[in-house]
């Protein structure tokens, strides 16, 4: 049978014979642990047996060391696409960074399909535990230890991300993390499926619907939704992103669940999907990267 393709999007081709092809990624920016740098970064390796790891983010030293709030980041890209390694997400976390004087977590977690759901959820939660695990200060990593405050805990991501982030913040309501305490909760441009069945996420998740069923793809019917984690909520949509409509859904279900607790909502007019990640500096793209910074302060 000649090979066909079964799925076509603008960053993705999957074939039926099980064949991938990806769009070349945005290269690769290296660590720096520059101590003149507005910014610091290292990579670590959670777990050498899956390969997951991440870069750690901290601003410019200060004497004597203060402890700061914590942001664990999860980038997008479909489940299928992306790292937290290359420019997007380098450049935008470090802005968010060197603003708001937060330390900083990006998680790389393995992509599907080659690693189907819920993988790439289960290796950010493994993230977010072995951050979590430093709240003693006496974790593997310097960094955490020295300078996190883990009674200011916030989590979050764009797009794919900012979904897989949702569960890590439901997985900490449900399982408890000594000495950690989530302060909210921030989703950017989220992606929580399309109206119906969402025919990528059905193939990227062998045994899912796709649907509204899914409380993958649609939070607001998971049954953990009062039990998450966190007090506060930040949504930032576009008007122009067709996935926005789920998000103002979920907004709405998380305001009328026994969570309790406060969201606020951020909408960019005319504006598309993730749009302020193609140029940080561009007023709208400030505007979005000012208010994450209001909310983690």
């Amino acid at each position: 049978m000649a090979s066909e393709i079964k799925i076509d999007l603008t960053y993705l081709r999957i074939y039926n014979d099980g064949r991938i092809e990806r769009l070349p990624t945005p290269p690769a920016v290296p660590p720096s642990d520059d101590p003149n740098a507005a910014v610091r970064t290292k990579d670590v390796v959670i777990d050498s047996e899956s390969g997951v790891s991440a870069r750690i983010y901290a601003p410019r030293r200060h004497d004597p060391p203060r402890k700061l709030p914590v942001m664990v980041y999860i980038h997008g890209g479909a489940f299928c696409v992306g790292s937290a390694f290359v420019s997007f997400s380098h450049n935008f976390v470090s802005a968010v960074v060197e603003k708001a004087g937060v330390i900083a977590v990006s998680a790389e977690y393995r992509l599907a399909p080659e690693n189907p759901i819920p993988i790439p959820y289960d290796d950010s939660w493994t993230v977010f535990r072995w951050t979590a695990a430093h709240a003693g200060g006496d974790g593997s990593e310097p960094w955490l230890n020295e300078l996190a405050d883990f009674r200011r805990v916030y989590i979050g991501g764009e797009s794919a991300g900012a979904n897989i982030a949702t569960d890590v913040a439901l997985r900490a309501g449900v399982e408890e993390l000594a000495g950690v305490e989530v302060a909210g909760l921030f989703l950017l441009h989220p992606y929580f499926g399309l109206k119906g069945e969402d025919i990528l996420y059905k193939y990227l998740c062998p045994g899912s619907s796709g649907g509204d069923d899914d409380p993958r793809v649609n939070p607001a019917v998971d049954p953990r939704i009062g039990r998450m984690a966190g007090r506060r909520v930040m949504f930032a949509v576009a008007e122009n992103d067709s996935r926005k409509e789920r998000a103002v859904a979920y907004c709405a279900a998380l305001q009328k669940s026994a969570w309790g607790g406060e969201v606020e909502m951020m909408e960019t007019e005319r504006e598309g999907h993730v749009f302020y990640l193609f140029d940080l500096t561009a007023e709208k793209s400030v505007a979005v990267i000012d208010r994450l910074v209001e909310f983690l302060k």
